[in-house]
């Protein structure tokens, strides 16, 4: 493996520092809600940004030639990959549930996406959080280091609070948010309707997030895949941010070609906003097909 891209793992491994990855896009403020079953739930925009064609993210094993021929296909702009970034909310009976909290201020926006939603900090029950990455955790403490969602119980793995405890530049984070930590096995039920999915091979303790209502159910796949282009399109080239690069193409081959068959809905939180949608087969790999009908607040 490359310095280069050991430099960048390790970044995204570290939490909030691996923001300085990405390209920061303008993201305005939305919520957008679809019914599962008898649940509601609220896509919330926290921020976009551009990963550089450059073979450090996108193309570790292929080279940015590859990568641009994919996204020449796929009609998208030339020379970077596009990612959002998003999270979601689902309220059930006795719990208001968020899936991880985005970069947080000033970078990310989901606060505000949030109040467009209707729910305050103080109203959220629950934060299952996929893994410890900053896009995804950021949003947990403010700049002081205090809980931003003071009365919930942050979910993980407990592999991954492990190697979230592990990384020194987690250290404001962990300070913060010990107290609300409660750990699960992988693949354990974590709140009535909700099971979580081991995914690992991103980052240790990697969970997606099998919500079920009425018979109907939503995948949240957190870094499964990155890309809706690249990943899916060629889900066995290795990703630059996966610290188990075998493991995690594995799983991603292994999953999208199980959501593919059973045409279960997907949330994505870096497909294009607001993430929904679903998998299909095309050529040797994989198609996003966004969710149709939904209207962002």
């Amino acid at each position: 493996m490359r310095p280069i891209i050991l430099a960048a793992v390790a970044a995204l491994l570290s939490g909030v520092a691996a923001s300085a990855q990405l390209g920061p896009l303008v993201a305005t403020p939305a919520a957008t809600d679809m019914k599962l079953g008898k649940l509601r739930l609220t896509a919330l925009r926290d921020a976009a940004a551009n990963a550089p064609n450059d073979a450090k993210v996108f193309g570790v094993d292929t080279g940015p030639a590859a990568v641009e021929a994919v996204l020449a296909a796929a009609g998208a702009t030339p020379g970077q990959i596009s990612l959002s970034v998003n999270t979601l909310l689902v309220r059930m009976p006795g719990h208001v549930v968020l899936v991880d909290t985005g970069y947080g201020a000033p970078r990310g926006i989901m606060l505000d996406s949030l109040a467009r939603a209707g729910v305050a900090p103080a109203a959220v029950t629950d934060i299952l959080i996929s893994h410890g990455h900053g896009d995804h955790v950021g949003g947990l403490i403010d700049a002081d280091g205090k809980p931003v969602f003071a009365k919930a119980t942050v979910r993980m793995a407990a592999d991954e609070w492990t190697a979230i405890q592990a990384a020194p530049a987690n250290a404001k984070l962990v300070a913060g948010i010990t107290p609300q930590v409660k750990t699960f096995v992988a693949g354990a039920a974590v709140l009535p309707g909700v099971a979580s999915v081991d995914l690992s091979g991103h980052t240790p303790g990697h969970s997606g997030y099998r919500i079920t209502s009425a018979g109907q159910s939503v995948l949240a796949i957190g870094d499964m895949a990155h890309s809706y282009i690249v990943s899916l399109g060629k889900p066995d080239w290795a990703m630059g941010y996966d610290r188990d690069r075998k493991q995690g193409a594995e799983r991603r081959r292994s999953v999208l070609a199980t959501e593919a068959r059973t045409e279960e809905l997907i949330f994505s939180p870096h497909f294009p906003y607001p993430g929904f949608g679903h998998v299909v087969v095309a050529g040797e790999g994989f198609a996003w097909q966004p969710q149709p009908g939904l209207t962002a607040k």
